[in-house]
């Protein structure tokens, strides 16, 4: 490693009361405990039809929100982990958690964990046959649905499982007597609530126990489950509380997560990234936790929330600055300004000493555009968190022109997730930041050649981790585990199968998935990932995929911005199809997005522009199975739906991908 900033070793000596080797029951009820008085949760009212209200929870007034103290939940989380050792959970009992981000997710997870079980989570986009798997390769004995519609598609499958019971966390239709509601299991916690007993059976679990089985995303194949221990998930903890801690030797002007912090939560609690930096490690450092409603609603629940940090994936960053742009759209005026705005942030991100005039463009620029961006966030918004894919370093720099500081990171699930971080003061748009406390890091440098890459200063290679958040492998998949590490000098260091820079400045550097990058039938290898990252600003590309593998030359497919694509039709007085299909068929319509790709070829070597392109009219999602549910491309499942497209690039050379 390069010489240590002053900041890294402040960072290696710090320790708080949130720092510890403890089980996750008990850094919950520690905390509890110091923040009793604190406000914990937000929630919304109206948003569900929440069987805990009236006897566990007061009713929030619809639309709005209203709080529950540590005190409040930690009671909470004691009536419920004894409802569900009432119900016969034991210590290693496995049970899933299958719903939405929301209040009773975090109050569930909280209550298994405390009463000694493992959770096993299963995301609300898995069909029937995808929950079956998720349930019964771990062997769950129960689980907690957050619906009738999720709670059918369990009994869909249920003769295929082993289950001795079903809670639902709203009011439900079902006279079963193996289904209860999340308040049936908080009454008879209640009534046989004991605190002693309660306290044994934290007691009696052990950082290495297993703590959760989180299954991949299954983007290259079947999902496997990862192992993750208590401590994994502690001592991420303690990682991330130390680069995010308020510590003495920051700037008091720095964003820290403190017992003061809101932080908004939407990301799915059953990926491991919200799950440690949106729950654990908040709850942990004595935060506020807010929960949107819905992606649909969160424009109006960051409004009422007025978060000071959130965690999100690079996508909801890149419809973030869509917004900003649609709504800059009404006029030709309006959009020149905020086009400009755009501009100076940008230049104001990347300039070591601004100087007078370009202080006085960013200050204006603030007063007409990044104000309005600040307020429509909540008005509170000191940094967030991308981390979950590639952000574009374009992008990242104009939100930090704006003020509004995004501080990327990198992880795995394997690795409970957080590998790297920027420190706050320090971000570094492009990078990944440096690695976290006590996390080691080498380099497979054979895996690659760095000549194919372009702006690499440092070393590159197949990036291998070791650690104490990394996990000892696979449920049931001795295979799997033996392939994800290879032992170096006597370390078993675990293969992340990503193509990383480790730089002189010990700073990360993104560059591809090593199974994701385009080997052209010339030999030549290409990584999609930073050509897709270009077109993240982009006003006529909505998404993108770069396809090439085993072609002569690179292609893509695109998603267009149909809004944008409306706005320049009627400006220019062209009338186009109603159907998009049709659209995407259209001459016009492909010489508007020719003029897309040619701006972006011209910032590209010869080897990785896009020769051609294929219009599709249909956004890629997590329900249509083309994203994971962290909105990560299914890249096998998207040429399988476009298979017909990719034919009509590439012609007789094609094969289906095969």
């Amino acid at each position: 490693m390069a010489g240590t900033p002053g900041w890294r070793a402040a960072e290696a000596s710090y320790t708080d009361e949130v720092i510890g080797d403890d089980t996750l029951g008990e850094l919950f009820a520690a905390s509890a405990e110091r923040n009793a008085d604190s406000e914990a949760q937000l929630y919304k009212g109206g948003a569900y039809d929440r069987s805990l209200t009236g006897d566990a929870i007061p009713a929030a007034p619809p639309g709005e929100y209203a709080s529950l103290t540590y005190r409040e939940m930690h009671d909470l989380v004691k009536y419920l982990a004894a409802g569900f050792r009432a119900l016969g959970v034991e210590a290693d009992t496995r049970v899933g958690l299958f719903s939405s981000t929301r209040m009773e997710w975090a109050l569930s997870d909280f209550a298994l964990l405390s009463a000694g079980a493992v959770v096993t989570t299963v995301y609300t986009e898995s069909s029937p046959k995808q929950v079956r798997y998720l349930l019964d390769d771990p062997d769950a004995e129960a689980v907690v649905v957050e619906n009738e519609e999720l709670l059918q598609r369990v009994l869909d499958v249920e003769d295929d499982l082993s289950l001795s019971f079903i809670v639902v966390m709203d009011e439900y239709d079902a006279d079963r007597e193996d289904v209860y509601s999340l308040n049936d299991v908080y009454r008879r916690g209640r009534e046989t609530f004991d605190e002693e007993r309660y306290r044994s059976w934290l007691a009696h679990r052990d950082p290495n126990d297993l703590a959760s089985l989180i299954y991949t995303s299954g983007t290259t194949g079947q999902p496997k489950g990862v192992r993750l221990t208590h401590e994994n998930f502690r001592s991420n903890v303690n990682q991330t509380r130390k680069r995010l801690a308020p510590r003495p030797d920051k700037h008091p002007d720095l964003p820290a997560i403190t017992s003061d912090t809101t932080s908004i939560s939407f990301l799915p609690l059953a990926h491991v990234f919200e799950r440690l930096s949106g729950h654990f490690f908040m709850f942990g450092s004595g935060a506020t936790v807010g929960y949107v409603e819905h992606p649909d609603t969160l424009a109006d629940d960051i409004q009422k929330i007025q978060p000071n940090t959130g965690a999100s994936v690079p996508r909801v960053y890149e419809r973030i600055f869509a917004n900003m742009r649609e709504q800059a759209s009404d006029s030709a005026a309006k959009k020149r300004i905020f086009e400009w705005a755009m501009d100076v942030a940008r230049d104001y991100a990347s300039a070591e000493n601004p100087g007078p005039l370009l202080e006085l463009k960013h200050g204006l620029a603030d007063r007409l555009v990044y104000s309005t961006v600040a307020e429509r966030l909540g008005g509170e918004i000191e940094f967030m968190v991308s981390g979950g894919g590639s952000l574009s370093k374009r992008l990242c720099e104009t939100f930090l022109g704006m003020g509004l500081t995004i501080v990327e990171g990198y992880g795995l699930t394997e690795t409970a997730p957080v590998i790297s971080v920027n420190p706050p003061e320090d971000v570094r748009p492009g990078t990944l930041g440096v690695p976290v406390d006590e996390m080691n890091v080498r380099l497979d440098t054979h895996v690659v050649d760095d000549s194919e890459f372009e702006d690499v200063s440092g070393t590159l290679g197949e990036l291998l981790v070791d650690g104490p958040n990394v996990t000892d492998g696979y449920w049931d998949e001795p295979g799997a585990t033996e392939r994800a590490f290879t032992e170096i000098d006597g370390t078993e260091w675990f293969r992340t199968g990503d193509i990383v820079e480790r730089r002189a400045d010990d700073f990360l550097v993104y560059h591809d998935r090593l199974k994701e990058l385009l080997v052209l039938s010339t030999g030549k290898n290409v990584a999609p990932q930073p050509i897709e990252d270009r077109f993240s600003t982009n006003d006529r590309v909505e998404q993108i995929m770069v396809v090439g593998d085993d072609q002569k030359f690179v292609a893509a497919l695109i998603v267009p911005n149909f809004e944008e694509l409306e706005r320049w039709a009627d400006a220019e007085g062209i009338d186009l199809p109603a159907d998009d299909d049709a659209r995407c068929q259209d001459d016009r319509v492909r010489a508007w997005m020719q003029d897309a790709v040619d701006e972006t070829n011209a910032e590209l070597e010869q080897l990785e522009r896009i020769k051609r392109f294929e219009l599709v009219p249909s956004d890629w999602t997590a329900e249509n199975d083309l994203l994971t549910p962290s909105m990560k491309k299914k890249r096998r499942n998207i040429r399988e739906a476009f298979e017909q497209k990719l034919g009509e690039i590439y012609g007789d050379d094609y094969d289906g991908g095969n």
